[in-house]
């Protein structure tokens, strides 16, 4: 892994090439943040199998993902695809007991510059039509940790599905998260919407996971409060409104996913960022 540190924070992030078996085709490879450790008070992020045990599908810390959107070659029923920021996958094999998904059949391949407390991983994809230059770098400023991506298409149009996948531990209270933009009311088994705003938990202690797509108005860049244990409160800013925007958590971990969606034409390039308050 590489480590990105501080007097405040440490962050963990895994290595493309080294921590090759931690990866699979959901979540993107370079740039994926697995842990961020308080100097006082230690991990600060979760996962939902943490921390028993890890696996590729569910992931750790703050991963982040493109497979929503594989770019086929030819029709939409080729068997092989590219993922960005994973590489060429088999978009039809099964996954280990989970619904037919995907397999890494070859993982695109890194450039990585680590300078002070920013770290820096560029690849270029070519497959078929398809050439995109990605560069993702994430960053550590006092106890703000930013992922920032640039993608630049120089082949033919592209769709961009991307999401970020941060995994908190649970709060004490049922309090979990609130948000700038509006959302609606909700009747729901796993959450309710309080009157304070915030996205409360219902029925704990779950036995199951809760997944929830918010109905919301994407007016502005999100801005999201998030309770946790071990700080109280800690932040999100993305540098975008979000298109969809689910919320999910079992009884290890709580996430948002705000989804940026985007058409990219040939040589046209998009940059968006997301920082993480502690």
């Amino acid at each position: 892994m590489y480590t990105l540190a501080n007097d405040a924070l440490e962050v963990a992030i895994l290595d493309p090439i080294a921590d090759q078996d931690r990866f699979g085709p959901r979540y993107c490879t370079g740039g994926y943040i697995f842990q961020i450790t308080d100097a006082k008070l230690g991990p600060l992020m979760s996962g939902p199998t943490y921390p028993n045990d890890f696996n590729w599908f569910d992931g750790q810390g703050i991963p982040d993902a493109f497979h929503l959107s594989p770019l086929r070659e030819q029709t939409p029923t080729d068997s092989l695809g590219l993922i960005l920021g994973i590489g060429v996958c088999d978009l039809t094999a099964p996954r280990g007991g989970r619904p037919p998904g995907a397999e890494v059949r070859e993982f695109c391949v890194w450039d990585v510059t680590q300078q002070g407390a920013s770290i820096a991983m560029r690849t270029t994809h070519r497959y078929g039509n398809y050439t995109v230059e990605l560069e993702r770098t994430v960053t550590l400023s006092q106890r703000t940790v930013r992922s920032h991506t640039r993608l630049t298409n120089r082949g033919a149009p592209i769709p961009v599905r991307w999401y970020p996948h941060p995994f908190y531990p649970h709060p004490d209270g049922d309090e979990l998260v609130k948000f700038n933009i509006p959302v609606a009311a909700m009747d729901d088994p796993g959450y309710t919407l309080l009157d304070n705003g915030f996205i409360a938990r219902k029925g704990w202690p779950w036995t199951k996971g809760y997944f929830l797509a918010l109905d919301h108005t994407p007016s502005t860049n999100l801005v999201v409060l998030q309770k946790h244990p071990k700080l109280g409160l800690v932040g999100g800013l993305c540098s975008y409104a979000p298109a969809f925007f689910p919320i999910w958590g079992n009884a290890n971990t709580f996430s948002w996913e705000p989804y940026l969606e985007r058409g990219v034409g040939g040589n046209q390039s998009l940059t968006w960022w997301i920082d993480f308050e502690f």
